[in-house]
């Protein structure tokens, strides 16, 4: 359902009221720093991938430049933008470990204008064990997005499925972390093991980090079990949920063989206007954080 055929007060999915969410105002003009944002869920399959493109695509909208970084050696994102992961001479693994290239040299530009990823291989599955042996290795990219922060509204991070070094890095340089939740029984019992690397990383690494939110994916709202689960997640983290939820559609796959993000693919489908939802809610919640 379009957010313009949506009355004020009006329950949403999640059982609350569903605000109306404003018209984004266009970015200020001047100088640039990037707010970071890590999508993260050590389980597979929770719809991370489909989210960090589709949110990217649907801040574009909004006249924002954002940046998509592919942190997962599987390389999902990369090829979810029609980007084949095998055939790269650079990635962000060079960056990562090397001063061969600078950021520059390996940001590519993707089929929507305003949104660029920085890609990843197979490669990167070995820089986990590299990086632990380097010096303040959880900073290290950090350091790497510290040079591109200033040429983006936003910087949306695809972590891999797993709470390791690679993991922890996104956490470390990120300023919010939004959590992708499939709404079934089995996607509950790993939150709170994430949200225990979370509070660690805020001790140890980066106090600055905050939660933006827990976003339900994969929505049936036709089945008694995906209401049921939707009802704990809201029972169990309140106003930390977004009120936006994913629901389940053969589109999503789709895009990922077309290699465009659904607001281009199916632009008038109710998944684009989702994401779209979800985009006027995240500047909402990191202009007012």
């Amino acid at each position: 359902m379009a957010e313009e055929s949506l009355l004020e007060g009006e329950l949403g999915p999640t059982g609350r009221p569903l605000p109306i969410f404003p018209e984004p105002a266009p970015p200020v003009d001047g100088e640039k720093r990037a707010a970071i944002i890590s999508m993260c869920n050590q389980k597979g399959g929770v719809g991370k991938t489909t989210t960090t493109i589709n949110l990217g695509a649907a801040l574009v909208e909004t006249g924002r430049r954002v940046l998509l970084v592919d942190f997962d050696p599987q390389g999902s994102l990369s090829v979810g933008l029609g980007i084949n992961p095998h055939t790269l001479d650079r990635s962000i693994y060079n960056l990562l470990l090397t001063r061969e290239f600078a950021p520059e040299d390996v940001v590519r530009q993707t089929s929507t204008p305003g949104l660029d990823i920085l890609p990843s291989n197979i490669d990167l599955s070995a820089a986990e064990v590299q990086l632990v042996s380097e010096v303040a290795r959880e900073q290290t990219l950090t350091r790497v997005l510290a040079k591109l922060r200033n040429q983006y509204d936003f910087i949306l991070i695809d972590c891999a499925p797993s709470l390791g070094l690679l993991t922890i890095n996104a956490l470390t340089a990120s300023d919010y972390v939004v959590m992708p939740l499939e709404l079934e029984f089995f996607a509950l019992r790993g939150i709170a093991l994430l949200t225990d690397t979370i509070t660690k990383v805020q001790d140890r690494l980066n106090p600055d980090l905050e939660i933006l939110g827990l976003l339900g994916t994969m929505y049936d709202a036709r089945t008694i079990h995906g209401r049921e689960v939707l009802e704990r997640v809201v029972q169990a983290f309140g106003d930390q949920v977004f009120h936006t939820v994913i629901r389940r559609t053969v589109r999503f796959p789709e895009t990922t063989v077309a290699g465009e993000p659904i607001t281009s693919y199916a632009p008038s489908s109710p998944g684009a206007d989702a994401y779209r939802q979800l985009a006027r809610e995240v500047l909402l919640r990191v202009q007012n954080g």
